[in-house]
């Protein structure tokens, strides 16, 4: 799955020129934690985030009144809090580099290029509705969670032991075990009951680690 796929569109944006209360007025409006900044002729030239206009503040502020403060806080604009050195994505990036690149770079969101225009957002909350897909969140049904091999095709036994008891999956997802000899799988399953799901997989499982219905 590629980012352009799930990106936040049409893109929200402020310019330079904005007083940082506007922008904070409408990110609370719009019910997001940052802008691509935008100049008046649409090219990227920053991104501000919400700590940004919550921490701005006037340099000389220590010696100032409320008053003063209030009138200077009221004429800072974007431009002087907002972060000048932006890390985009493309629509053909994958969800998983995306999501590496704002892991690593410690960000919440990646703004979506397509030459030099912005064409979305790409941000922790739609990875957040991605993984909620992934684990079947939504789905009722047995949600198991086992540790077994890590050997070439072992999701196949594990699909194929269900299939054959005439379970459905819904949902199969797979992490890191505790080695590089194994792994760890998550599985939403219906038309199955427990004891059932338990005994056909007990032959490939080294280790049941949860086992639950899910109701709604």
């Amino acid at each position: 799955m590629l980012v352009g796929e799930r990106m936040t569109r049409p893109v929200l944006s402020v310019s330079p020129e904005t007083p940082i209360q506007d922008a904070l007025a409408k990110m609370r409006k719009e019910r997001v934690s940052r802008f691509p900044v935008l100049n008046k002729k649409g090219k990227l030239v920053g991104i501000v985030s919400e700590d940004d206009l919550l921490h701005a503040s006037p340099s000389d502020a220590t010696s100032l009144s409320v008053w003063e403060i209030n009138y200077l806080v009221s004429k800072i604009t974007v431009e002087r809090v907002m972060t000048t050195d932006v890390i985009t994505v493309s629509e053909d990036t994958p969800l998983e580099e995306a999501a590496r690149i704002m892991a690593d770079h410690r960000v919440g969101g990646l703004p979506v290029v397509r030459g030099k225009a912005v064409v979305g957002m790409i941000t922790q909350t739609d990875l957040f509705h991605l993984f909620l897909e992934m684990l079947g969140a939504r789905e009722p049904g047995l949600r198991l969670t086992a540790l077994v091999k890590e050997e070439p095709g072992m999701l196949h036994r594990l699909t194929k032991a269900i299939d054959k008891a005439g379970g459905n999956i819904v949902a199969l997802s797979t992490f890191a075990g505790q080695s590089s000899e194994d792994r760890e799988v998550t599985l939403k399953v219906n038309e199955l009951d427990e004891q059932t799901l338990r005994q056909v997989l007990q032959p490939l499982v080294i280790e049941f680690k949860d086992l639950r219905e899910i109701k709604f």
